[in-house]
C-alpha cells in the first residue's frame, strides 16, 4: 500500500501545472457524486446579491462538473490545449490565463444577467471549466494566428479555428445554454486581450502569477545554508542574464512564428524551442 501511494505521489509530482489541474477537476467530480448538495456552494450564482455571500464561487464554479460527457470533453480540451501551450509559454502564465479566464468568464455571466434580467431570464447558477480553457485557446489563436495545425487531411490556420469557436458561442447565446456561452465569450475575450497586449510587450498577468508564485510559496521551508555567488553583475546573477537572454531568444522566435508559420523556423530555432518548452 506504501508503496503505491508513493508511485501515485511519484506521478503526481512530474505533471505539468494544467495536467494537476485536470486532476483536481475530476477528483472534485468524484466527490460532488457523493456530496452533491453541498456543491451548490462552490457554483457561481447568476445574482450578485447570491454572489456577496459566496465570493469565492468566482474560482471554485471552473471545477464543479456534474455530467461525464461535461467534464470529458472540457478536460480532453484542456489536455490538449496545455500540451500545446506549455511547448512555448511558462507555467506560470497558463495559470493567469486560466484563472484570469473562469474570472473573466464569471463576471460576464454574472453581468448579463444583472444587466439584461429580461433577456436571460430567471437567476441560475454556472459550472464548468469552460470559459477558463476557451481563454487558453483564443490566446494560441490570437498570439499565433498565422500558425497552421493539422486538421484531419489539410491544414488550417489558428486564428480561423479561433474565429470559429467563438462564432458558434455567439450562436449560443440564443440557445438553452445562454449562461454557458456568455461565460465563454468572457473566457475568450481575456484569452484575446491577454495575447494582443503580450505582443506589444505587456504581460498583463504578470501581476496575478506573482500572486499564485507567493500562494506557492506560504509553506515554511527548512532553514539551510547558502552562500554568496561572486559571478554578480549590477546586484544581478549570470543565472539572471541567461534567463533573461533565452526569453528574448524565445519572444523572437514566436514572433517569426506568428509573421511566417512553423515552417520558416530553422532546425536550430525548433530545437531550441523545443528545448525551452521542456
Amino acid at each position: 500500500m506504501s508503496s503505491l501511494l508513493d508511485d501515485v505521489k511519484y506521478k503526481l509530482k512530474r505533471l505539468n501545472v494544467l495536467e494537476k489541474i485536470i486532476v483536481a477537476n475530476v477528483v472534485i467530480f468524484v466527490l460532488g457524486l457523493i456530496l452533491r448538495r453541498y456543491m451548490v456552494w462552490l457554483e457561481l450564482p447568476s445574482d450578485a446579491g447570491d454572489f456577496i455571500l459566496k465570493p469565492w464561487s468566482i474560482i471554485t464554479y471552473a471545477f464543479i462538473h456534474y455530467d461525464f460527457i461535461h467534464i470529458l470533453f472540457n478536460m480532453l480540451w484542456l489536455y490538449f490545449i496545455g500540451q500545446m501551450f506549455l511547448n512555448l509559454f511558462s507555467p506560470k502564465m497558463g495559470l493567469s490565463i486560466y484563472f484570469l479566464g473562469a474570472i473573466s468568464g464569471g463576471l460576464l455571466y454574472m453581468l448579463s444577467y444583472t444587466l439584461f434580467p429580461t433577456v436571460f431570464g430567471v437567476s441560475s447558477s454556472l459550472v464548468g471549466a469552460s470559459a477558463a480553457i476557451r481563454a487558453l485557446l483564443i490566446f494560441i489563436c490570437a498570439y499565433l494566428p498565422y500558425q497552421e495545425v493539422r486538421f484531419f487531411t489539410f491544414n488550417i490556420k489558428l486564428w480561423y479555428i479561433g474565429l470559429a469557436i467563438v462564432i458558434l458561442d455567439v450562436i449560443g447565446l440564443f440557445g438553452i445554454n445562454a449562461g454557458g456561452n456568455l461565460a465563454h465569450l468572457g473566457g475568450a475575450l481575456l484569452g484575446f486581450v491577454y495575447a494582443k497586449q503580450l505582443t506589444k510587450g505587456h504581460d498583463i498577468g504578470k501581476g496575478f502569477g506573482e500572486f499564485l508564485s507567493n500562494i506557492k510559496w506560504t509553506r515554511k521551508r527548512p532553514l539551510k545554508t547558502v552562500h554568496k555567488n561572486k559571478a554578480k553583475m549590477a546586484g544581478y546573477q549570470g543565472s539572471d542574464f541567461n534567463e533573461f537572454n533565452n526569453q528574448k531568444k524565445i519572444d523572437v522566435i514566436l514572433d517569426k512564428i506568428s509573421k511566417s508559420g512553423y515552417d520558416s523556423l530553422t532546425a536550430e530555432e525548433k530545437e531550441f524551442l523545443f528545448r525551452a518548452g521542456k
